[in-house]
């Protein structure tokens, strides 16, 4: 059974950092592109960040740039989010989703054409 487990997350004061946690079980996630979402209460679902398989090719988005970090070891099955300057407009629920792909370089930024989802991590950012 192809499984995602997000974990890291967590209340945090503006300016500080954390670092999520995607363990994937039940496949080679190697095989897999990784991106990392998040969802605001009364918000749309928002890309945050997304990986190839390789890990050699990264995006980010425009909010993100500069204070996020994705990167993953495939040894161990997991890809990380390292988030630092937080702000209280990065509190929402994260999300790591995994869909197959065939070239090693290929990332994916759509949250629809992803396969498969984690459960999700409460990330709150708050004085």
């Amino acid at each position: 059974q192809l499984q995602l487990v997000e974990s890291g997350g967590g209340l945090v004061q503006p300016g500080g950092s954390l670092r999520l946690s995607c363990v994937a079980s039940g496949f080679t996630s190697d095989y897999y592109a990784i991106g990392w979402f998040r969802q605001a209460p009364g918000k749309e679902r928002e890309g945050v960040s997304c990986i190839s398989r390789s890990g050699g090719s990264r995006n980010y988005a425009d909010s993100v740039k500069g204070r996020f970090t994705i990167s993953r070891d495939n040894a161990k099955n997991t890809v990380y989010l390292q988030m630092n300057n937080l702000r209280t407009d990065d509190t929402a629920v994260y999300y790591c989703a995994a869909v197959e792909r065939d070239y090693s370089s290929d990332y994916v930024v759509a949250w629809h054409e992803y396969d498969y989802w984690g459960q999700g991590t409460q990330v709150t950012v708050s004085s």
